[in-house]
């Protein structure tokens, strides 16, 4: 806990109980990218599935026949956060040319795509024509689980070691004064874009390749992204598929900024 706490990630090796939930996931994220439903949630020109709360698995992470989602990274998770229901995992998937521009999307997000790994700290969706940003979901932990073999440079999982420092102080000031009802209204953008330029400058970027049966936990505050496929890089034909968990802090925005 102690170099999470430091760093802002850690990552599990091979787990068996890990990699036979991982058997059942899979069939079950193949059956959600093709589904027709879930066409939408393909962009970037056919290079990435989306994939919010496309897999079918129930509050204690069962997909199918499978047991609970367990092994060593959910019960680091649960030591550190207690335990919380999950939602239906996300499926995120990239293909060789990622990234091309998504839909409707700009010049200068494209390139921010392109060059930036599409950094991002989760719940801070843009919303409105100004694309302001508040805390919109107060996600408590953020759990990758991959599902199919890929080589280290397909788009692997990207962050900002030590940024939940940075980020988490500059949220807390966004928000100090607020009354705990009205804190997922504040307007942090501006002093969202300002620190992660800061993080850019000062936090070493770690690309986080992981394969079925690994997994990795990132701290809420920490800032991430997926990097470009490399002309190198080779997957089967599902693709880079990792599924994610991010289940939503109970205590809402107040313990999001509060706690660690």
């Amino acid at each position: 806990m102690k170099d999470f706490d430091v760093r802002g990630w850690v990552k599990f090796p091979y787990d068996p109980v890990l990699a036979a939930w991982v058997g059942h996931a899979l069939p079950a994220a193949r059956a959600a990218v093709t589904d027709p439903a879930h066409a939408d949630w393909l962009d970037c020109d056919g290079t990435w599935f989306i994939g919010v709360d496309a897999l079918p698995n129930d509050a204690q992470g069962r997909v199918g026949q499978s047991g609970p989602l367990a092994g060593t990274a959910m019960s680091f998770i649960a030591g550190r956060y207690g335990q919380l229901p999950l939602h239906k995992g996300q499926v995120s998937v990239t293909h060789p040319g990622y990234p091309r521009p998504r839909r409707g999307e700009n010049e200068a997000a494209a390139r921010y795509r392109r060059n930036r790994d599409a950094a991002h700290v989760d719940g801070l969706r843009p919303m409105g024509p100004d694309r302001r940003r508040r805390v919109d979901e107060p996600h408590a932990w953020v759990l990758g689980i991959p599902l199919t073999e890929a080589s280290p440079d397909a788009s692997p999982m990207v962050l900002w070691e030590g940024s939940h420092h940075i980020l988490g102080a500059a949220f807390r000031r966004a928000l100090a004064g607020t009354p705990q009802e009205r804190l997922h209204e504040v307007d942090v953008t501006d002093i969202y874009q300002s620190v992660r330029r800061e993080v850019f400058e000062t936090c070493p970027r770690i690309e986080l390749p992981a394969k079925p049966g690994e997994a990795y936990v990132l701290h809420r505050h920490c800032l991430h992204g997926v990097a470009p496929w490399a002309e190198t890089a080779s997957a089967g034909p599902d693709g880079r598929m990792i599924a994610y968990f991010r289940p939503e802090c109970a205590g809402g925005v107040a313990e999001w900024i509060e706690s660690t």
